[in-house]
């Protein structure tokens, strides 16, 4: 039998961001990328994304946190997750400063300027073409030869293309909401150019110290909010000189203030994370998983 079934889960969202919490600490069990869709389904607890806190790895860190979209597919790195799991974790625990191990590696995170927000460093960015990954050599990637549409017309073309614990493209627009994102998000997330997918972001640079953005998520399709993309766009921006290293990012579930620092250029996510409720895994879900 599954180890999900019937274990303790919390519901939550970081701006929109439907993330699943689940803390497997107390175990040596794994969650494979069948159960991770067969929670995602409709009768089950449909997330964004599913945070799983594994015992910790490395001396000094909480947890090991593997990070599942709906499709099953894994991910390093979940900035609207990462503030969710915090803000259980500090309930809990009364901590207000802590360290995870994620596939993109160890992510500090602490309390925010007042009770309600969380921070999490998400690291420094990527910026190689190789460490995006591309499937082709780009020098520059602040922009890269990519286009959607007639090659004298394009309706979305040279996107800035950054690794922020996943691969991520920006599209910059004059109006995030005047593309039919759902259509072009899934050609985008799987263009031959991306070998691990990506990613994708339409976003509009409304002055030096705003910008507002929607996402495709790779893995999770239209999402309301993503952490990583909201970082990748804002350093994206300052990479172009368009903005400052401090930004407010308004996605379409509430904004989220991001700080790609000068001194060792790691990038700091601030935001709200929403407890919605408790519940336990219905055995049933998982019946069909070897």
């Amino acid at each position: 039998m599954s180890a999900l079934a019937n274990h303790a889960f919390s519901k939550m969202n970081g701006i929109g961001n439907e993330i699943v919490v689940v803390d497997l600490r107390d175990s040596y069990a794994a969650v494979s990328a069948d159960e991770a869709r067969a929670v995602a389904q409709p009768s089950g607890v449909p997330f964004d994304q599913l945070m799983v806190l594994h015992r910790p790895r490395l001396p000094g860190t909480e947890a090991f946190i593997r990070i599942y979209n709906s499709d099953g597919s894994e991910v390093g790195a979940c900035g609207n997750g990462m503030r969710c799991v915090v803000r259980r974790l500090f309930e809990q625990t009364g901590q207000t400063a802590v360290t995870f191990e994620t596939k993109a590696g160890l992510l500090n995170c602490w309390q925010g300027p007042s009770p309600d927000l969380y921070t999490v460093d998400m690291g420094p960015p990527k910026f190689g073409w190789k460490d995006i990954p591309l499937a082709e050599e780009f020098r520059d990637t602040r922009y890269i030869e990519l286009q959607i549409g007639p090659i004298d017309a394009p309706i979305l073309h040279s996107p800035s293309v950054v690794n922020m614990g996943n691969p991520h493209a920006i599209f910059w627009v004059d109006d995030v909401n005047a593309y039919d994102l759902e259509k072009f998000g899934p050609l985008l997330e799987n263009h031959p150019i991306f070998p691990e997918r990506a990613n994708i972001t339409l976003a509009h640079i409304v002055d030096r110290d705003h910008i507002v953005m929607r996402t495709w998520e790779r893995g999770a399709g239209l999402t309301k909010a993503c952490g990583s993309a909201a970082c990748a766009t804002a350093v994206a921006a300052a990479r172009l000189r368009r903005t400052n290293r401090i930004v407010t990012v308004t996605l379409p579930g509430g904004d989220l203030a991001i700080e790609w620092r000068e001194r060792d250029d790691h990038v700091l996510m601030t935001g709200t994370a929403t407890f919605e409720y408790e519940g336990r895994f219905d055995p049933a879900l998982f019946a069909s998983v070897a």
